[in-house]
């Protein structure tokens, strides 16, 4: 029984990567750029997943933006790209959540480090997040979709004049406000 539970120990995280299907450079790397805005999109890095599901450089880039290729591991379709001054506040949360912390811990400890100056936050930058769904048959992005955020640290709604909380699509407001992470948020209506 021991021998066999030893087995099972060793056999189980090879059954589990292999099981992950990891989808190609390339791929991940086209499919990420669908993120960035059009003026930037030739030379943007982007960052992505090798074939064990690490998550290393795809494509170094010679611009200012980078792009983050979707998560083998999420069952839908996401890339973003965003400002390359926004790369150490995105790090340091991969870095949190590698560590097994959860969303409004990764918030806590992130509002600390920027009050404190231990984690720079650029005080205005940009993310564009790009949805859709994976075509079985071609491996096509069908019914893509981009949504807007501008990070505006600490701002609120009385400093930006916007409202806090969500509008109709196609109109602005302000998430987060009066903390580190306040954004604008620019949801355009789907189609």
């Amino acid at each position: 029984m021991k021998n066999l539970l030893t087995l099972l120990l060793l056999i189980l995280p090879l059954i589990t990567l292999k099981s992950q299907k990891i989808p190609s450079a390339d791929w991940q790397i086209k499919t990420a750029l669908m993120a960035v805005p059009l003026d930037y999109k030739d030379g943007a890095k982007v960052y992505g997943y090798d074939k064990a599901g690490s998550f290393v450089t795809l494509k170094e880039g010679t611009n200012d933006y980078i792009a983050l290729a979707s998560h083998p591991k999420q069952n839908k379709f996401s890339t973003a790209a965003y400002h390359k001054e926004l790369d150490e506040f995105m790090a340091r949360g991969r870095e949190l959540k590698m560590q097994g912390k959860e969303f409004q811990e990764i918030f806590d400890i992130r509002e600390a480090e920027v009050k404190s100056g231990k984690l720079k936050m650029p005080d205005k930058t940009t993310l564009c997040v790009f949805t859709g769904e994976v075509n079985p048959d071609t491996n096509e992005i069908d019914n893509g979709y981009v949504r807007y955020v501008f990070y505006v640290p600490f701002a609120t709604g009385e400093s930006t004049g916007l409202p806090t909380t969500p509008t109709p699509p196609g109109h602005a407001w302000l998430m987060n406000p009066g903390t580190h992470r306040a954004h604008i948020m620019i949801t355009p209506p789907k189609k």
